[in-house]
């Protein structure tokens, strides 16, 4: 072999061992995590007259899952390996949901289960997500939820259905929406706290 020939074989077997590592490298998986409510928070945190705690929410099982999941058109849904949330929804929604009660309610006293001071607040709050979806450029929420007493007791119920324009492209789109419908869901339980804490106890 000449050694025109063997550079030209020394380079193809080059490229051939490049792209078998190109080809044994796993896609990159990206992590998304819900965004607390926006805007000016100009008014201090007080200490208000009840303390808040916002319990675990239950999830329909299709979505109650590491990866992202988008409906496909009728009855499909593609779930998506590689985009994931950074931790449980389980976990994150009663967060965020504790985070914007308390900007919206103007207190530090609201909490997420299991948090130690969830175990003494006046007020539990508990929601069941009967949908929690996608639908085209759409997210959509659907939440039964409740006020109680630590003993159970229901002061005041509501459902809460809410749809949010998906913008922009990718996933980031999709989790916007999803912190936007949360935010609006919180609100609307914020409103019903206002009146259960005002009530004479």
């Amino acid at each position: 072999m000449n050694s025109r020939n063997l550079f030209s074989a020394l380079a193809l077997a080059g490229y051939l061992a490049a792209a078998l590592v190109g080809c044994g490298r796993s896609p990159q998986v990206t992590f998304y995590t819900l965004a607390a409510m926006s805007g000016s928070d100009d008014t201090p945190r007080t200490a208000s007259p009840c303390s808040v705690a916002v319990f675990p929410v239950t999830l329909p099982e299709f979505v109650d899952r590491p990866q992202l999941v988008r409906a496909s058109g009728g009855s499909r849904v593609d779930v998506l390996e590689f985009h994931r949330w950074a931790e449980p929804l389980k976990v994150a929604i009663p967060r965020l949901m504790a985070e914007n009660l308390s900007r919206l309610l103007k207190t530090e006293r609201v909490s997420a289960y299991p948090q130690s001071a969830a175990n003494d607040a006046d007020y539990r709050v508990v929601t069941d997500f009967q949908r929690f979806e996608s639908s085209g450029n759409t997210v959509i929420i659907d939440a039964l939820w409740s006020i109680r007493t630590p003993t159970g007791v229901i002061l005041k119920t509501g459902r809460t259905r809410l749809n949010e324009a998906i913008s922009g492209d990718g996933q980031d789109g999709l989790v916007a929406a999803y912190s936007r419908a949360l935010t609006g869901l919180s609100r609307e339980i914020a409103g019903a706290l206002q009146t259960v804490c005002a009530a004479p106890r």
